[in-house]
This record gives C-alpha cells, sequence and structure tokens, in this order.
C-alpha cells in the first residue's frame, strides 16, 4: 500500500540508480590530459553538476573540429569505463523491482542513448523502467526544466502525482522549475549541493521506498 500519492517517479540515472558520474568524471580528466589540462573534482562538481557549462567551460575557446576529436576520446574512454568499472548502488536492485510494483518508472537523464543502454544492459534494470528521456531527446539539458516538461508528457500524469529523485544541485533546479516535488540523494560526487527547494534530502533509496511504499 502506497503512503502517498505520487502515481509516477522520475528518477535520474546516473548517482541515483548507478554509481556512473565517477566514469564520467574520469573519461573527462583522461581526455582532457591528452591536451595537458587538468580539470579538479571541484571543476566537474561546478561545471557538470551545478550547471550545463560542462566541458566548454573547461576546454574554453576552441574549435567545433577540435571539440569534436575530444568529444570522440572523451566516449571511448567513458565507453570503457562504464564497461569496467563498478556500477552498482547497493540495495537498488532490491528497491527499483519494488518500486516498479506500484508506480510508473520514467528515467530522465542528461546521458546519451549509447551509454545510457550499455549500463542497463549490466544491470538489467530497463524493464523496470516505463520510459526513458535521454540527452537526444531533448534541446535542453538540466538544469532548464524541458527534460521534466517532456517526461510529464510522457507519463501522462498531472505534476502533483509525479515525484523526482536526483542526486545533484542541476537536476534538482530543473525539476523546481518544471513545476515537480523533488526529493534528493546527494552522491560523493555532488558533495556541497545546495539543495534548497528539495522536499527532502535522503541518505539512500532505501529511505526513499521506506516513506513510499
Amino acid at each position: 500500500m502506497k503512503k502517498t500519492g505520487f502515481k509516477t517517479i522520475f528518477f535520474d540515472n546516473d548517482g541515483v540508480l548507478v554509481d556512473t558520474e565517477k566514469c564520467y568524471f574520469e573519461a573527462n580528466q583522461l581526455a582532457l590530459k591528452d591536451y595537458g589540462i587538468t580539470m579538479s573534482l571541484e571543476d566537474f562538481q561546478k561545471y557538470f553538476l551545478r550547471s550545463s557549462k560542462g566541458i566548454y567551460a573547461i576546454l574554453g575557446d576552441v574549435s567545433q573540429a577540435a571539440f569534436e576529436v575530444f568529444r570522440k576520446k572523451r566516449k571511448q574512454y567513458h565507453m570503457e569505463l562504464l564497461a569496467e568499472k563498478p556500477i552498482a548502488i547497493p540495495g537498488v536492485d532490491r528497491i527499483l523491482p519494488l518500486l516498479a510494483e506500484h508506480f510508473r518508472i520514467g528515467v530522465v537523464t542528461s546521458s546519451e542513448k549509447e551509454p545510457f543502454e550499455r549500463i542497463h544492459r549490466r544491470t538489467g534494470f530497463a524493464p523496470y523502467f516505463d520510459f526513458v528521456i535521454c540527452r537526444e531527446d531533448v534541446e535542453f539539458s538540466k538544469p532548464h526544466p524541458e527534460p521534466y516538461l517532456k517526461a510529464l508528457t510522457f507519463a501522462d500524469c498531472k505534476p502533483e502525482y509525479c515525484l523526482v529523485i536526483e542526486d545533484a544541485e542541476r537536476g534538482l533546479r530543473a525539476a523546481l522549475a518544471a513545476g515537480l516535488c523533488c526529493w534528493v540523494i546527494p552522491g560523493p560526487m555532488a558533495c556541497g549541493g545546495s539543495f534548497t527547494g528539495a522536499e527532502r534530502v535522503l541518505g539512500s533509496l532505501e529511505e526513499a521506498a521506506f516513506l513510499l511504499l
């Protein structure tokens, strides 16, 4: 029996369902090293987790051709790391199926489809997702509200019946801008973020499930 009026849960992916933000961080570091550039965790948090400036803020004013070369290298590193590194978050494999019995489950991620699919070939979580919105599916990424506004159309559900579960400030801002309730489960990569506006800040998905079921 559900304890809340929510009917649909929109999950962020990286940092909430899987511990993969560290892979993207490392892929950026490796690709930047080829250019003699060092990126700190603080840089990653500032430009990737709290805003959408991303790698443009690190690389600076480079040509589109040079940027595409960088992206190709980063993607290669990223895909290799996703195949090799441990990515499980303890308890998610047990909690997600329970939530899927009671709620529609959508995933709203800034990841591209290819790495997303590689991740969930490993996890086996895909059957629990009613729909997925990846970076290619929207014009603007988080913290813009477009990804969550699009999720609302996919869910065919009123905003007051939808819950967002995020791990970082950027996603929280996107959810709030879309008029949605958001619970935050900060991951290790998102430490030090400001979660003002979140209805709850929790320690794990297990805590969220206890409040929901």
